[in-house]
C-alpha cells in the first residue's frame, strides 16, 4: 500500500503537535511543581501603616513597613475602578486571569514601535507577579506567572482579585494602594477623590515615579489623559465627561505622614511600651489604631507661654543661652498621662529629659519624709521641731557635715507644718536620720524611684537622681488619698479588623494611709498659700504643690498638683551650670507649671476629706513670725487639745555645742 506525502504531512504534524502537547503538559506540571500556594491570597492581608492618636481622635503618628491603608472595593467610588480596568486590563471581566488577545496586541506595537511600549499583563498576572514571585525578566518567570494567574481567577472572584489589587499596587511616593495615594497626593480619603483624581492615580500603575505629580505634574496630567480617553473608549464614561475632566487644573494637598513633632518626645515613650506589648514588626505591620492618653490640645495651647517664661531667666541675668525644661502631667483618678514635654524643641534634640534625664530634686524630695514619719507615728500633724544649726559625722571619719538652710537661717521651735512651708533643711535631715537610712530607701523605692541611694543623710536634701517623670508619679499619692496610680500612656488598641484588643486599667498600690495623705495634701496647700510655691496661687483652684532648688541654682522644680491633675516642672542645662542667682523653683520652675495648668479648666472643688480625719484648731506661726491660728487636718483617733507655737526665736549661725542627736 502506498502512501502519500499527503498522509505523510498529516502524520508528521499530528505527531508533532501531540509532542508539543506532551512537551507542554510536561513543562506545566513541572513548572507547577515550583509554584506558591495561592490559599493565603484568599486571606489577604498585607503590611498595613499603624495609627496613633492622641485623646482627641487626632492622628499624631503613622508607623510603617510599607505605607498602606487597606479599604474594602465597596468603599471605591466606581470610576476609580473603572479608571485602573480601562487602563490596565479592559478584558478584565472576560478573560480567566490570562488575556491572550491583549498579548498579541501589545506585541504587535512593540514591533511596530521597535521597543516595549505596551504590556501584555492582566491586573490578575500583576497580583501574581508583586505577591507570590519574583520581579526577573525570565521566560520561566512570565510562564509561571501566567499559571498562577489562571489559577488566581479559578480560585478568587473579579472583585476579590481587584480588592488585592487597588489595596496592594505601588502608586509612588512611597505609596501603597489607592487609600494611601488618596491621602498622599490630595490629602483625602478614597471614597472622596473626584474623576480626575482617580485617572490621575490610576494612570501612575506602569511608572509610578515618572508619573508622580509631586514632581513631574505635566506627566502625570499626560498620563490621566491617556486613562480618561481609555475610559471614554469603554464606555464608562462619556466622551463629554472624559474632556471636562481632562481640562479641570490638577490641585495637590500632599499629607504629611512623618510623626506629629509637638508630640515627638510622649511618641517616643509610647512606641518603646508598644514594641514591648506587640512586638517592634507587628507595630509597623498590624495597621492598629492606637489611642492615647496625650492631651496635644493642652499642650500646644501652654507651649507659648512656657516658652515665654523660658527665655525670661536668661534675660534676668543678661544672658544669652535659654535653659532646657521638661514637663509631665497626669490625671489623678486614672492615671492617664496627658503631657509628656521632653524640652524646647524636638525637631532640635530628641533627648527626652522630661523621663531619661536624672537631677538632684532638692527640697521637693522633703515631702516623703514628712509622709513617712507621720504614717510611722514618729511625728503628729501638730508636731513642734527645732530648726537650729546641726552637725553630722562627714563621710570622711575626720571630716563634718554642717547641713544649712537655704536662708542661713535658723527659726528654733517651729511647727511641722511651717517647716515643710518654709523648706528648712535642717529639719529635713533630722527626720531623715530619726526614720533611718533603711527606712527612707524603702519610702524612696515604694513611691517609684528606681536610682541609686547615697548611704549618708544628704538624701533628705534630695542629693539622688530623679526624672521629672518619676517626681510627678510619685507626687500625684498625695491627691490619690495614699495610693500610687500606675501611670499610663494608651488608653485603647483596635486591630485592622476594628476589633479592640486592649484597653487599660488603673494598677494602683497603697503607699500610705489616706490619713496621711490627706494631712500632706493640706501641708502642701500651705506650701502654695504661704511659702516657697506662691506663685501657684495664682490659678485661682485649690492646690498644693512644693518647690525644689539645687546647689548653685542648677536645677529648679516645682511639682504641684489639684484634685484632678498632678504636674511636674524642671528647668535648668543639659550640661549642669547656674540658672542664675535666686533662680529658685518657685521664680524659674513655677511660672511654667502656672503656664500649664491654665491652659486647662479646673473645678473649684477642694480635696476629698478621707473618713477618719477631723479638724484640730492650731495657733501656729508664719515664717516670718506672724500669729496665725489654723484649722489643722488629724486622724481622728488621735486629735490632741488646742496646742500653741512659742515665738519665733531666728538666730544665725552655728552654737557652741555639735547636735548629733534627733531634737
Amino acid at each position: 500500500m502506498k502512501i502519500s506525502y499527503y498522509h505523510l504531512s498529516i502524520l508528521f504534524l499530528s505527531a508533532a503537535a501531540v509532542a508539543l502537547g506532551i512537551i507542554f503538559v510536561g513543562l506545566y506540571f513541572y513548572l507547577s511543581l515550583e509554584l506558591p500556594d495561592i490559599s493565603a491570597l484568599k486571606h489577604y492581608r498585607p503590611p498595613a501603616v499603624t495609627t496613633v492618636y492622641d485623646r482627641h481622635g487626632t492622628p499624631i503618628a503613622y508607623w510603617y513597613r510599607e505605607r498602606r491603608f487597606p479599604v474594602p472595593l465597596e468603599k471605591m467610588p466606581p470610576y476609580l475602578i473603572q479608571a485602573f480596568v480601562a487602563a490596565e486590563d479592559a478584558r478584565f471581566y472576560e478573560h480567566k486571569g490570562v488575556d491572550f488577545i491583549s498579548i498579541l496586541r501589545a506585541l504587535m506595537a512593540d514591533i511596530r514601535a521597535g521597543r516595549v511600549v505596551q504590556g501584555g499583563s492582566t491586573i490578575t498576572q500583576q497580583v501574581a507577579r508583586s505577591l507570590l514571585l519574583s520581579r526577573e525578566r525570565t521566560l520561566s518567570r512570565k510562564i509561571r506567572e501566567a499559571i498562577l494567574a489562571w489559577q488566581i481567577d479559578k480560585a478568587l472572584s473579579k472583585d476579590e482579585i481587584l480588592n488585592i489589587y487597588l489595596n496592594h499596587i505601588y502608586l509612588g511616593a512611597g505609596a501603597y494602594g489607592v487609600e494611601a495615594a488618596a491621602l498622599t497626593y490630595f490629602g483625602k480619603h478614597v471614597w472622596e477623590l473626584t474623576l480626575p483624581e482617580a485617572a490621575l492615580i490610576a494612570g501612575l500603575t506602569p511608572a509610578p515615579s515618572r508619573y508622580n505629580p509631586l514632581r513631574n505634574p505635566r506627566a502625570a496630567l499626560k498620563r490621566r489623559r491617556y486613562v480618561l480617553k481609555r475610559m471614554a473608549e469603554e464606555g464608562y464614561i462619556t466622551w463629554e465627561t472624559a474632556r471636562k475632566a481632562w481640562n479641570t487644573p490638577l490641585k495637590l494637598n500632599p499629607m504629611d505622614f512623618s510623626p506629629d513633632p509637638r508630640a515627638g518626645y510622649f511618641l517616643q515613650v509610647v512606641q518603646r511600651r508598644l514594641e514591648r506589648m506587640l512586638g517592634k514588626e507587628r507595630l509597623f505591620t498590624g495597621g492598629y489604631r492606637i489611642y492615647t492618653t496625650l492631651d496635644l490640645a493642652w499642650q500646644e495651647k501652654a507651649f507659648p507661654g512656657i516658652l515665654r517664661k523660658l527665655s525670661e531667666i536668661p534675660r534676668r541675668h543678661r544672658a544669652r543661652e535659654v535653659p532646657q525644661f521638661a514637663a509631665v502631667c497626669l490625671e489623678n483618678p486614672t492615671g492617664e498621662v496627658r503631657l509628656i514635654i521632653g524640652g524646647r524643641n524636638f525637631r532640635e534634640s530628641q533627648f527626652n529629659r522630661a523621663v531619661f534625664a536624672r537631677r538632684q530634686p532638692g527640697s521637693a524630695l522633703k515631702p516623703f519624709l514628712w509622709a513617712r514619719a507621720l504614717e510611722d507615728g514618729l511625728l503628729q500633724p501638730d508636731s513642734l521641731v527645732m530648726d537650729e544649726p546641726v552637725v553630722f559625722p562627714g563621710e570622711d571619719p575626720k571630716s563634718l557635715w554642717r547641713p544649712r538652710n537655704f536662708d542661713h537661717r535658723y527659726l528654733g521651735i517651729i511647727s511641722l507644718r511651717t517647716a515643710l512651708v518654709d523648706s528648712r533643711n535642717t529639719v529635713a535631715v533630722k527626720i531623715a536620720r530619726a526614720l533611718g537610712l533603711g527606712e527612707v530607701e524603702e519610702t524612696l523605692r515604694a513611691v517609684g524611684f528606681s536610682t541609686r541611694f547615697p548611704r549618708n543623710l544628704s538624701i533628705a536634701l534630695g542629693t539622688i537622681g530623679i526624672s521629672p517623670w518619676e517626681l510627678t508619679r510619685a507626687y500625684s499619692i498625695f491627691p490619690n488619698q495614699g495610693e500610687l496610680i500606675q501611670p499610663h500612656l494608651i488608653a485603647v488598641i483596635y486591630d485592622r479588623e476594628g476589633r479592640e484588643i486592649y484597653r487599660s486599667t488603673p494598677q494602683k498600690k497603697r503607699v500610705f494611709s489616706p490619713e496621711t495623705a490627706y494631712v500632706m495634701t493640706f501641708f502642701l496647700k500651705e506650701v502654695i498659700r504661704e511659702g516657697t510655691g506662691k506663685c501657684a496661687r495664682a490659678l485661682g483652684v485649690p492646690a498644693g504643690g512644693k518647690t525644689g532648688t539645687t546647689d548653685l541654682y542648677q536645677d529648679a522644680w516645682f511639682i504641684g498638683f489639684t484634685p484632678r491633675y498632678t504636674c511636674g516642672v524642671w528647668v535648668g542645662y543639659d550640661t549642669p551650670k547656674s540658672l542664675g542667682r535666686l533662680e529658685t523653683g518657685g521664680r524659674a520652675a513655677c511660672p511654667i507649671w502656672l503656664e500649664i495648668m491654665r491652659a486647662i479648666p479646673h473645678s473649684t472643688g477642694d480635696f476629698p476629706v478621707p473618713e477618719g480625719i477631723t479638724f484640730v484648731p492650731f495657733k501656729d506661726r508664719t515664717p516670718s513670725g506672724q500669729p496665725e491660728e489654723i484649722w489643722l487636718p488629724y486622724p481622728e483617733a488621735q486629735a490632741p487639745e488646742i496646742r500653741e507655737v512659742p515665738p519665733l526665736r531666728p538666730r544665725r549661725g552655728f552654737p557652741l555645742r555639735w547636735l548629733f542627736w534627733w531634737r
